[in-house]
């Protein structure tokens, strides 16, 4: 390879730019050919600034592109942008002269596939389950008969007028006010969860609480899965009714309500009655009531005819006759029950006497019997004093020269001993 001429760099070439313009001819270029463009990617450096914009950067395996959502952009994002997430954006490549660089000012960004948002809820379901957000001890009842409700969800969505077309064909006398908030979006949660702060301070405070928001793919309802909306809604001092989406999805904030409705208009039954069936049922029980009255009425007038056509009635003083009757019936009862009572006492009586006086010592005595006590020693003791002792039973006993009384049939006499003799 030959070597260059040594006058080849001695003159400038005929044409040199200076930085600002070669700036303006990239960004001329390069805003031109990439003013519509889908770019995939992995979210990082994450970073919502308090203006309300969001920076950020998408990378691959060799590359990094920054990224910026503006402002007025973030409501119309598909879904929340997190670090780690993997995406694909729409937009533009801008370039910013004063820097020398260029970045994606994003307009819309939808996450890629439904695995990371699979896992992402998995895993703030457990967190939220250990917690015992979604325990079945938690759930409150709801009002029979509510007078006024509280609906948070977009209004100008088909759900609140699905939702205020059952309320009015179903309990016309109901209030509903509404709570407006995004449903679908980045940013949406802030929104659901401010909401519902504000549906739980309402005063007068109302009697339940519906969230609702038609249907959608998971990315669409993924607001109703965020850890702050499904905090508020399990915070929440008055009871909540979870109508998002079709009867097949489910999301953490019907697991957090008290009520989870399978639709928005099924969140509207849920809440109040049918006035029509009430109704229906209110004429049901009026009829009811009429008959039972009729039947009473009807009872009461045979009861009163059977009065009237009484003996009671015809002849007051059958009944003094028939209770004088059993009076006297009772009392000549009484008398011979009586009179057997006391002949019998009497048999007993005189077969015990004859009993006591078989067995009597004067009995005894009168058959030549005799009673011998040891005379006492004073000779002044009364007549019961001298046979209080003990009566003789044996010669020992006594002794030769003591005073003996003897106890016959009739009389007592007094004898002095003169000899013992043994048996």
């Amino acid at each position: 390879m030959s070597a260059a001429p040594a006058n080849e760099h001695r003159h400038p070439p005929a044409e040199v730019l200076s930085v600002s313009e070669v700036t303006g001819r990239v960004k001329e270029s390069l805003e031109t050919r990439f003013s519509d463009v889908w770019i995939a990617g992995e979210v990082t450096n994450l970073v919502r600034a308090s203006s309300g914009h969001i920076y950020l950067s998408l990378k691959d395996d060799s590359a990094l592109l920054r990224g910026v959502v503006w402002r007025n952009a973030v409501p119309l994002l598909a879904i929340e942008p997190a670090d780690g997430m993997e995406v694909v954006c729409h937009g533009r490549l801008e370039v910013y002269a004063p820097r020398g660089t260029y970045q994606l000012t994003i307009d819309r960004l939808h996450s890629v596939g439904t695995g990371a948002l699979e896992a992402r809820l998995r895993q703030l379901h457990q967190q939220l389950d250990r917690e015992g957000l979604f325990a079945p001890a938690r759930k409150r009842r709801l009002p029979v008969y509510p007078r006024r409700i509280a609906v948070v969800t977009s209004p100008t969505g088909a759900a609140i007028a699905d939702f205020l077309q059952t309320i009015q064909a179903r309990w016309r006398s109901c209030e509903v006010i509404v709570v407006p908030s995004r449903v679908q979006g980045a940013g949406a949660s802030g929104e659901l969860a401010a909401a519902m702060e504000r549906a739980g301070r309402i005063m007068p405070p109302v009697d339940a609480i519906a969230l609702i928001r038609g249907g959608g793919s998971l990315e669409d309802l993924w607001a109703f899965n965020e850890e702050a909306v499904v905090r508020a809604v399990a915070a929440a001092p008055i009871p909540v009714v979870s109508g998002v989406g079709h009867e097949i999805d489910i999301s953490l904030c019907d697991l957090a309500a008290d009520q989870r409705a399978l639709t928005p208009t099924d969140a509207a039954v849920r809440l109040v009655p049918d006035s029509v069936q009430l109704a229906a049922a209110v004429a049901a029980l009026g009829s009811r009531l009429r008959m039972g009255l009729v039947r009473r009425t009807s009872q009461a007038r045979q009861g009163l005819q059977r009065c009237a056509a009484s003996r009671i009635l015809a002849d007051p003083m059958c009944l003094l006759r028939d209770r004088q009757n059993l009076l006297t019936t009772l009392a000549a009862r009484l008398t011979r029950t009586t009179t057997l009572l006391l002949d019998r006492s009497q048999e007993r009586l005189r077969a015990a006497v004859g009993r006591l006086e078989a067995g009597s010592p004067l009995h005894l005595l009168a058959r030549g019997y005799s009673v011998t006590w040891l005379a006492p020693a004073t000779p002044e003791a009364s007549e019961e004093e001298l046979t209080a002792g003990p009566s003789l039973r044996s010669a020992a006993e006594a002794s030769p020269g003591a005073t003996l009384i003897t106890q016959l049939a009739t009389g007592r006499i007094w004898s002095r001993i003169e000899r013992i003799s043994s048996p």
